[in-house]
């Protein structure tokens, strides 16, 4: 069964908007944490919103990792009850979007990742579909702007890894655990 993992960037107060303010921390060792991850993935899932970002910007990318040819290749699922049409090796999700992940994550392949894309974590989140949080928390207050975790938000984690990139990132990896 595969992994839907999140990965998400939050400043200290939770924020998630907009990430221009994670440009001054991004180093060598989040990018090799990034490289993994995407790697150890065969498909995005993302947000009407985060896909319209990153198919506008990712096309045009190259690189000497394979970071950018592994992004542009991916195939990409687009929860949207707006969008009518997808481009960049990307479908959208008809229908219930919690019944087609659980869908996906029943097929063979690597994980499932989701990058951005707030109001889909939310809703994956409300039905357990969510096997993994990396949440990659930048030393820095915002004070208002999107929140990661939304007010009414209930769900317990268990931190299982962590680690510290030497420009102050701690990236905190969570798994969801039942409640009792």
């Amino acid at each position: 069964m595969r992994k839907v993992i999140v990965a998400e960037y939050v400043s200290l107060d939770g924020m998630m908007d907009n990430p221009a303010w994670t440009g001054p921390y991004f180093d060598e060792e989040l990018g090799t944490l990034q490289h993994e991850l995407l790697m150890a993935s065969d498909a995005l899932l993302l947000g009407r919103l985060t896909y319209e970002g990153f198919a506008g910007a990712w096309p045009s990318m190259t690189d000497e990792t394979g970071f950018a040819d592994r992004m542009n290749s991916l195939p990409k699922f687009v929860a949207s009850t707006t969008l009518e049409k997808a481009d960049w090796n990307a479908s959208i999700i008809q229908g219930q979007v919690t019944e087609a992940v659980a869908r996906l994550k029943q097929q063979p392949g690597q994980h499932i990742l989701i990058y951005g894309s707030g109001e889909l974590v939310q809703t994956l989140m409300q039905d357990n579909l969510i096997d993994e949080y990396r949440l990659m928390v930048f030393p820095v207050v915002l004070g208002r702007g999107k929140r990661f975790f939304k007010d009414g938000s209930d769900t317990s984690l268990l931190l299982v890894d962590t680690k510290m990139t030497g420009s102050g990132v701690a990236v905190l990896t969570y798994k969801p655990v039942e409640r009792r």
